[in-house]
């Protein structure tokens, strides 16, 4: 009977030393874990993901969105610290981002579709990865005093087109489509800088421009608004988008995160920009040698209303093209320029880097 005693006895002590030892075992864990998050937390947040940023022209009201980003910190809360550099032009722009010196660039969509087709380097393809104008802004500026009233008024008459301007690439599609004898049109080539001072003194009838440019300039320097006439090429059958972000294939591969987080940014700035214009505009006007808010204040309305927040926008949000009006715009590219191999829509644009619908309303 003793021995039943002990042995029951030490059974039990044998009970009780495991589950002491368990319950030892549990709070070690619980305070190594504790540890852990202490180190965690002592640790030093990891450093913003430094990005190169081109414009393909000095700042103005279309960089707003990106301004509004970086005003707003927006950049910062992606962990992305964004330098704005500025190029000669869209293909500088395309060429900067193509050998890597900048990340993202803000470019004509439709001189990426030239850029590609003569690029021969070989190597992974600059693509758009979001549309910030969902209508492309070219545009025929004319006086009425000079006889434009309409875009068949320019039959006979001389159009002053700047070197490097983008307008008249679409020109000659623009013309078919609406039956415009374009041989009767004299073109002038001209100095961007004397472009609307040559209009402004009646030496040519009209020009070709951005119509949130050369239209508001032309009004600042004294030109009655309701003698001049803007022709919008997207009234009269112009398919095309207009600027648009594009990525660098290294970044876009390695760091997709890095890329969704720069599209969101500039989302949340276009939402910034909406909901405050005047605060937008003036963010810019400071950023510009001699800016004048009220000018860029002008300029920002128009291109908000007739490039950004289009009805396509508002049914499918932003950022994101239709697939088969994209494929008519490069069927209008090519009546201008001969495609060495023609792009099809998904050449050209990326959209696993766009937010779900959901985060590219635009209210």
């Amino acid at each position: 009977m003793r021995a039943i005693r002990t042995n029951a006895i030490r059974s039990r002590l044998s009970v009780l030393l495991s589950i002491l030892l368990a319950s030892l075992a549990g709070l070690c864990a619980i305070a190594g874990l504790m540890a852990n998050d202490v180190l965690a937390a002592d640790d030093p947040p990891r450093p913003p993901l430094a990005i190169q940023f081109s414009l393909d022209r000095p700042i103005d009201a279309a960089a707003a969105p990106f301004v509004m980003a970086t005003a707003g910190g927006l950049f910062g809360a992606e962990a992305l610290a964004v330098t704005t550099n500025i190029a000669s032009g869209s293909s500088d722009a395309i060429a900067r981002v193509a050998a890597g010196t900048s990340d993202f660039a803000l470019v004509d969509i439709n001189a990426l579709m030239r850029f590609r087709d003569k690029d021969k380097q070989g190597g992974p393809r600059i693509k758009a990865v979001f549309v910030l104008f969902n209508k492309a802004p070219y545009s025929i500026i004319a006086r009425k005093s000079r006889g434009v009233r309409a875009l068949t008024d320019i039959e006979g008459k001389t159009l002053g087109a700047a070197e490097g301007d983008l307008s008249i690439r679409l020109w000659p599609a623009v013309a078919h489509q609406n039956g415009i004898k374009i041989k009767t049109v004299k073109q002038s080539s001209i100095s961007a800088a004397v472009r609307e001072p040559m209009l402004s003194a009646g030496q040519i009838d009209a020009v070709t421009g951005f119509s949130y440019l050369s239209a508001i300039s032309l009004k600042d320097r004294g030109v009655p608004a309701d003698d001049l006439a803007v022709l919008k090429f997207a009234e009269y059958g112009c398919e095309a988008y207009g600027f648009a972000v594009i990525a660098n294939p290294a970044l876009a591969a390695a760091k997709p995160e890095a890329v969704k987080g720069f599209v969101r940014a500039v989302i949340s700035g276009l939402h910034l920009t909406i909901k405050d214009p005047a605060g937008a505009a003036t963010e810019v006007a400071n950023r510009m040698d001699g800016g004048s808010k009220d000018l860029e204040l002008e300029r920002l309305q128009s291109i908000l209303r007739d490039n950004i927040l289009t009805s396509e926008v508002k049914r499918n949000g932003i950022g994101a093209i239709d697939p088969a009006r994209f494929e008519r715009s490069i069927d209008q590219v090519a009546e201008d320029f001969k495609f060495q191999r023609r792009p099809q829509a998904s050449d050209i644009f990326d959209d696993q880097f766009l937010p779900p619908l959901t985060g590219r309303l635009i209210n």
